[in-house]
């Protein structure tokens, strides 16, 4: 498991930035986090490093459920929020399959990773250990 210090959110965004580099079609991300850890910030680089023109309207999707972006590389981002689901079902509903032709990043992606047993994922956990201070760490499950 290969863990960062984010001293800033402007450093969380640019390793996520750096993060997209790695990310290919068909990828899944599970943000596990509390609230104001850091996730959408993170998504907000990633966005970013796929050519996605603005970050500002890359939003947590809390009430929408899914955002979905497309930047320059052609690559589609679709940004998931599994914090207000009922059941994790609901998720599928929302088109967790056709983020398969693109990204898929999920927030509170802990509610659901259970329901993604087969499929490979990439989990980013961040931890609050200061006002601006961030542990955040990934590991891969295949």
């Amino acid at each position: 498991m290969k863990r960062i210090i984010s001293n800033s959110t402007a450093e969380t965004i640019r390793l996520g930035e750096r993060f997209a580099r790695s990310l290919k079609k068909g990828d899944f991300v599970a943000l596990i986090g509390i609230f104001g850890a850091g996730k959408t910030y993170f998504t907000k680089g990633v966005a970013k490093g796929l050519g996605y023109k603005t970050i500002k309207c890359v939003t947590s999707p809390s009430f929408t459920l899914c955002n979905i972006y497309k930047g320059k590389r052609g690559i589609r981002l679709y940004h998931f929020d599994a914090q207000r689901l009922g059941k994790p079902a609901e998720l599928f509903r929302l088109g967790l399959q056709e983020a398969a032709d693109g990204i898929g990043i999920i927030e509170w992606g802990d509610k659901i990773l259970y329901h993604l047993k087969n499929t490979p994922i990439i989990k980013v956990v961040f931890k609050v250990i200061g006002k601006n201070k961030r542990v955040i760490s990934f590991s891969k499950r295949i």
